[in-house]
């Protein structure tokens, strides 16, 4: 039997909403999202048994689907038959942003093609919170979870490494044990920051060089979010004409444009373009 919505608010309209909830400490759900779940008259959860701690602590009562990757596409019509009732219907994970890494990309395509209102309700995420302490470059490519297979992972930190930013994902302790190698491999030079049970009560940020990363003597539990930090940009020391430099120019002088001899002598020499135009711009003066 599906529950038609009796418009318990104005300012929430029917449709799907995509709620944020918090990645560790239940106080870090914002009072918008409070009030749209209590609002919504289906909340599919990612697990009922974990997304009940939260709802049941702000008493929000609304029905619940179980709603996770395993099931998500058998799901799908049932849901949309709801949301075409003039439902309101709101889809959280078991932590942070449905659809960024967990569930939640498949209903919202589905819905699109139905022409199904979509809101966003923002609030915690483990990807800003972890970039926000890291220190290193806003400029981020967020991978999400890694791969199992070792050739992939190589394959994937073999690509990232060539990235010109930070660099976020998720990955299991146990997983991360076993990466240390590939990460100093391709990342050697580079500062990092394994994040561990933020805003938790054990939570831990553990900052280093990957030259000296080491994996957890003692493994720990839950998932770990890295931040590896951008490319140093190593700065060569601009050189100066040199005799032969001014030679060269002296002979080009005659037949190419300064604009040209200055692309052409700073494309083979580390030598500032505006010293070049200068010395050109003094020959065409002599002479």
């Amino acid at each position: 039997m599906i529950l038609h919505s009796e418009n318990k608010n104005k300012q929430v309209k029917n449709g799907l909403y995509i709620v944020s909830t918090p990645i560790g400490n239940l106080d870090d759900i914002t009072l918008r999202a409070i009030d749209v779940l209590k609002k919504s008259d289906y909340i599919l959860c990612e697990d009922t048994r974990i997304s009940k701690k939260l709802l049941d602590k702000y008493k929000i009562n609304s029905k619940l689907i179980s709603n996770h990757k395993f099931n998500e596409k058998k799901n799908l019509s049932k849901i949309i038959d709801i949301l075409q009732s003039n439902c309101i219907v709101s889809l959280i994970s078991d932590a942070g942003t449905p659809s960024i890494s967990d569930p939640g990309a498949v209903l919202i395509n589905e819905c699109l093609l139905n022409k199904i209102n979509i809101f966003p309700i923002p609030g915690s995420s483990a990807v800003s919170s972890a970039i926000s302490i890291s220190g290193f470059s806003e400029r981020f490519f967020f991978y999400g979870f890694l791969p199992e297979k070792l050739g992939e992972l190589k394959e994937n930190f073999k690509n990232l490494s060539n990235l010109d930013c930070s660099i976020v994902f998720f990955i299991s302790p146990k997983k991360f044990n076993r990466s240390v190698k590939i990460i100093k491999e391709y990342f050697f030079g580079r500062k990092i920051l394994i994040c561990r049970e933020m805003t938790k009560f054990y939570e831990e940020y553990i900052r280093t060089d990957i030259n000296t990363l080491k994996p957890f003597k003692d493994t720990p539990k839950g998932e770990l979010t890295i931040v590896i930090s951008q490319k140093e940009k190593i700065k060569k020391a601009s050189l100066k004409l040199t005799e032969s430099d001014k030679k060269t120019i002296d002979k080009m002088i005659k037949k190419l444009s300064i604009r040209d001899i200055t692309d052409l002598i700073s494309e083979n020499n580390n030598i500032p373009k505006k010293e070049i135009y200068n010395y050109c711009l003094k020959l065409k003066n002599e002479k």
